[in-house]
């Protein structure tokens, strides 16, 4: 191709003049706004949620709460009641040092695994591999019985270490078979020249996979977290239903028993159990499109 063909091209794609901009904006305009008018329906609860959360409990009860655009009446009292009275601080915290551990085992742990499972050649991998799609069929309730009955000898249904291992042991599968797939697709001129360097697997693992699979890792990474942070079952089977031990969504059933009619109590801590995960998703959602999209795109 010539410059002048190269140059001819690339003006006919980049819009210069004003009126060619707005040609181009008005023809897209029909799909953004579809798109916006999705995304606000999807958004309106959490919003309404966010709104009712900081009301005061007479005007919550006399009005709704798009009321605020006109009168606008605010108050943190709803969230001061909730992280002093009603135990959501502590359980906050359960959550965290629930959370954190729970996503960073599996993480390493199936990071390694996809690795060894797409790049180093060993006796029966493909096997092992079809076993570890084989256990994401094996649903999360069919094995409580078999871990409590494996970990009680242990001393760990005492502490947080039964409930680490668990959600590590559950998301592994997922996790294995989403990296593997990821792991795959990078260059084998790449990963092969590495290894006529002198390069050990750990090296190409530590210095070639995991920078060129950070779109994938990060994905897993979101999925984990969301499972974890929003997970009930988990948590009451292994800590109890104690008040000390509650995670968030524990604490939250809690309160629509006994606080059904406190509408401003409930709001605030719902808003509360759902502001790290909309947090979390917000700042990563980049990585979890490109994560998923490059790791459905060949298989091995």
């Amino acid at each position: 191709m010539t410059a002048g063909a190269l140059e001819n091209r690339t003006a006919g794609s980049v819009p210069r003049t004003t009126g060619e901009r707005v040609s181009r904006f008005i023809s897209k305009s029909p799909v953004h706004i579809v798109l916006g008018l999705i995304g606000l329906v999807w958004l309106l609860p959490s919003i309404g949620l966010l709104i009712t959360s900081f009301r005061p409990s007479s005007d919550m009860r006399a009005s709704g709460w798009w009321t605020v655009l006109g009168d606008p009446e605010f108050t943190l009292a709803n969230y001061q009641r909730v992280f002093e009275a009603e135990g959501m601080a502590n359980a906050f915290l359960n959550s965290v040092f629930i959370t954190v551990p729970s996503t960073l085992i599996p993480l390493v742990v199936a990071s390694l695994a996809a690795f060894a499972l797409a790049w180093v050649r060993f006796p029966l991998r493909d096997t092992i591999f079809l076993v570890i799609i084989g256990l994401m069929l094996v649903p999360v309730q069919i094995g409580f019985i078999p871990l409590v009955q494996g970990l009680r000898p242990t001393g760990l249904l005492t502490n947080f270490g039964a409930i680490w291992l668990t959600h590590a042991a559950y998301a592994l599968p997922f996790g294995i078979f989403l990296l593997r797939n990821f792991f795959i697709t990078l260059p084998k001129d790449l990963i092969e020249a590495a290894r006529i360097d002198g390069a050990s697997n750990l090296g190409i693992f530590r210095t070639i996979v995991v920078p060129l699979s950070v779109p994938a890792i990060a994905s897993y990474g979101i999925f984990q977290f969301l499972w974890t942070w929003n997970d009930l079952l988990v948590a009451m089977v292994f800590l109890g239903a104690g008040n000390d031990e509650l995670v968030l969504t524990g604490r939250l059933v809690n309160l629509l028993g006994s606080r059904g009619g406190n509408w401003e109590i409930l709001t605030a801590s719902a808003f509360i159990t759902i502001v790290v995960p909309l947090l979390v998703f917000f700042t990563l959602q980049r990585f979890l499109v490109r994560g998923l999209l490059a790791g459905s795109v060949k298989g091995g």
